[in-house]
Formats: structure tokens, sequence, C-alpha cells
């Protein structure tokens, strides 16, 4: 089964921010990263428990190939639906990837 996925605010936030610094190092990079998050993305709604808890209970991390980035979720089984609280750079501060 396939499941729904969101993005928490700061999450969209942090995958359009990545989004722009890519693009603007070299055109068509940043349509690259997205690529990549969205295929991981789509790898964890088909298979949310595939991928290990880490850190804060409840949350698990996924890296995005070929960039320095991580997708951190919670898979919500009531629901069918993964939550989506970091892209989280992984050259930054990791406490910040863990939201509520």
């Amino acid at each position: 089964m396939i499941y729904a996925y969101r993005l928490h605010a700061f999450a969209t936030e942090e995958l359009g921010e990545a989004y722009e610094w890519y693009e603007n190092k070299q055109s068509g990079l940043g349509e690259r990263f997205l690529r990549a998050v969205h295929k991981k993305i789509d790898e964890i709604a088909l298979h949310p428990q595939t991928y290990s808890s880490r850190g804060k209970k409840d949350y698990r991390e996924v890296k995005v190939e070929f960039f320095p980035y991580v997708i951190v979720y919670r898979v919500l089984t009531r629901k069918k639906e993964i939550y989506i609280s970091a892209i989280h750079n992984t050259n930054k501060n990791p406490e910040r990837k863990y939201r509520k």
C-alpha cells in the first residue's frame, strides 16, 4: 500500500532553499536535487518501514543519493501517512532535524 505524505512547513522551506542553492551553483543541479529527493520520498511512501529508526523516538532517516541531505520522517500507521519533518543538510546542526 502506498502511504500519503506531508511535509512540515520548515521541510518545505529547506527543500526550496536547497533547490535555490544548487541551481545557483550550476544550472540544472537544483532540478537534479529535487528529482533525487522525490525519488526517495516515493520509495518511503511504498515501503515506509524499510529504513530504521534513528535518533529521537519514532523518527526514521534516509540519505538522499548524491547529495549531503537526509529525509527525516515518521510513519503514521493509522493515517497511512508519512510525516516528513525535515530535508536536513548533514553539514548542519543535527538537533534541528527533529520536529513535531
